[in-house]
């Protein structure tokens, strides 16, 4: 089977899981002949990806999401604004994913969420069978746990996440653990994948709390916790330090970000304090370390992240840095969780393959007025 991928360009998750997907197609005995990745002016193809994939690898325009560069809160406007002015160069790319396709002839495209995948299929509907792959799809399951009062960023995840899928045979969605499939949905829920860096490390029990910080705010929030509790030792992962190792006292050390050195922490510690990425919180639990769930603000996917992660028993979901929350969770978490969702990603291999398999041996025949059917259901 010839498998072409692709994959958004947004964070490290889609691009890791691709890499995770690479490696079990590769292990059965399948082909990737390559994979397109959205990339914006700013950011290119990352280096942690294009040293590892083995296939080429074809960078392609895709507007990216908007975030404030003081705050690092997700700005739903701005990103909309930049979409439409990017509208000319975006068709362009829709035009190219579609020429790689009929030119690559693959017998199955994997999209990892990337909103080129579904607006080729919807406007310029290539014949080749397309499966999509990422959390979000959860969405769309009704054991889908979300926060209120949130409308107006539901709706826009919601559109956002039927953009990258249209015309897809299958929509796997990664789950914390194992759910109901949902037909009528064309859904399936699938494990987690997990870089081979994580499977490879040996966890053992630590004694310290780690930290992985990326919002300014949160820095103040962490030393006004490490002020309340200053006999713990915390050590905390930050874009602000330009050093490997900044002691501030006898238990606050800073790192800075290197995300070699932050497995092996992880692997060694207590718990950890992270945003609610979906990809760090699932190494968290292989791992067994509790996780505290802070959601980047406005970000509607986190903060569904860690109310389901709270649902699965990961960890604790919470607005800001709050280790009396955490400290407080400890005790009642359940050492099974790691245990159990180990037993649930062991499962991916076949589940992966078999979708995949399912959608080779199928015809792609999305109708003229699918994308537009699709449109009203979702506005509805």
């Amino acid at each position: 089977m010839r498998v072409l991928f692709l994959v958004q360009g947004e964070g490290r998750g889609h691009l890791t899981q691709a890499l995770s997907l690479a490696q079990i197609l590769q292990t059965a005995g399948h082909d990737v002949i390559g994979a397109l990745v959205g990339i914006t002016d700013e950011r290119g193809v990352p280096a942690f990806f294009s040293e590892k994939f083995t296939a080429p690898i074809t960078p392609i325009f895709s507007p990216g999401l908007v975030y404030n560069a003081g705050t690092n809160e997700l700005e739903p406007f701005k990103t909309t604004v930049q979409a439409i002015r990017y509208a000319k160069p975006f068709w362009r790319s829709l035009k190219q994913v579609r020429d790689v396709i009929g030119q690559q002839r693959p017998d199955v495209v994997v999209n990892f969420y990337e909103m080129l995948g579904g607006l080729t299929y919807a406007l310029l509907r290539p014949t080749v069978p397309m499966v999509c792959i990422a959390h979000q799809y959860f969405a769309f399951h009704p054991n889908f746990q979300r926060p209120k009062k949130q409308w107006f960023y539901r709706q826009a995840f919601k559109i956002n996440t039927r953009l990258t899928c249209f015309g897809a045979e299958e929509l796997l969605a990664l789950s914390f653990d194992k759910q109901a499939d949902e037909p009528s949905q064309r859904l399936r829920v699938v494990p987690p994948l997990l870089r081979q860096e994580i499977t490879d490390l040996k966890p053992v029990d630590g004694d310290f709390l780690l930290a992985y910080v990326t919002q300014p705010g949160l820095k103040t929030e962490l030393l006004k916790a490490h002020q309340q509790h200053p006999t713990l030792q915390m050590d905390a992962f930050h874009s602000g330090v330009n050093v490997p190792d900044q002691v501030i006292d006898d238990t606050l050390t800073y790192h800075a970000i290197d995300g070699k050195r932050f497995l092996d922490f992880m692997s060694r510690c207590k718990a950890i304090v992270t945003t609610a990425g979906f990809e760090s919180v699932c190494e968290a639990a292989y791992l067994g370390k509790p996780a505290l769930m802070i959601p980047q603000p406005n970000h509607f996917e986190q903060a569904c992240n860690a109310i389901d992660g709270q649902r699965a028993g990961v960890g604790v979901a919470a607005d800001r840095f709050d280790l009396e929350q955490l400290l407080a969770y400890l005790p009642h978490h359940d050492l099974q969780v790691s245990d159990r969702f180990r037993s649930w990603y062991a499962q991916g291999y076949f589940l992966f393959l078999a979708a995949l398999n399912r959608a080779a041996m199928a015809k792609s025949k999305p109708s003229g007025g699918f994308f537009w059917t699709r449109m009203r259901h979702i506005l509805r």
